[in-house]
């Protein structure tokens, strides 16, 4: 339907965007699609398609496992162990991790974002876990870097330096490097480079001309 022709419109633009026709912060007020579920059995699930609320219903069997892991088995990664009412899908943590690098999205915007697609008229109203989107962020890119190193499975802690990427091109004796009566290990050649970032993101960050910034 055209919105002329609906039934609160009647013409008249000013009283449908007027601040009257705002919905309040109250559970009732609230447009449909960000109401919360009655009572205090519904989970805040964050995904790449929006935030939603939903109700969860646990395993409660002799031997079923923990529920912060039964959403790990669902994909979800909960914000606490106890009791846990906020989790972040596996998709969205990972969507946020590529933004980051790739388009250097602040966890700040990109949860805007998600405000947004939840609700693209009221933003404001969507519920806030930006601050639980920090800590989980950070708590995946070290799962990530663990998993990537082989710690995935493993009970032993990761010593300094073995979450670091190899660079098979960097000289290193005994792997690469097989120091012979000819070979001179401190020459230049053998000099080993140390950058912030092996493709340069975080100095592509940094501001040349700061104070031009608004």
């Amino acid at each position: 339907m055209p919105l002329s022709e609906s039934p609160e419109f009647h013409g008249d633009e000013d009283n449908l965007f007027s601040e009257d026709n705002v919905p309040g912060t109250s559970n009732e007020e609230l447009p449909p699609h960000l109401r919360h579920p009655q009572g205090s059995d519904y989970m805040t699930i964050i995904d790449v398609s929006g935030v939603h609320c939903r109700k969860i219903h646990y395993c409660l069997c002799p031997n079923s496992k923990p529920f912060h892991l039964q959403l790990l088995y669902m994909n979800l990664f909960s914000c606490t162990l106890e009791s846990p009412r906020t989790a972040f899908t596996f998709a969205v943590l990972d969507d946020f991790i590529r933004d980051n690098l790739e388009c250097g999205t602040s966890a700040h915007n990109y949860y805007n974002k998600l405000c947004r697609i939840t609700s693209n008229a009221w933003p404001h109203l969507v519920v806030n876990r930006y601050r639980e989107l920090l800590r989980i962020s950070h708590q995946w890119r070290l799962l990530k870097l663990m998993k990537w190193n082989g710690f995935g499975h493993m009970q032993t802690s990761p010593k300094e330096g073995d979450l670091v990427l190899f660079c098979p091109a960097c000289p290193q004796p005994g792997v690469n490097v097989f120091s012979t009566a000819e070979d001179d290990l401190s020459h230049w050649k053998y000099t080993r480079g140390f950058i912030m970032d092996g493709n340069f993101k975080a100095e592509h960050l940094k501001d040349r001309k700061a104070d031009d910034q608004v």
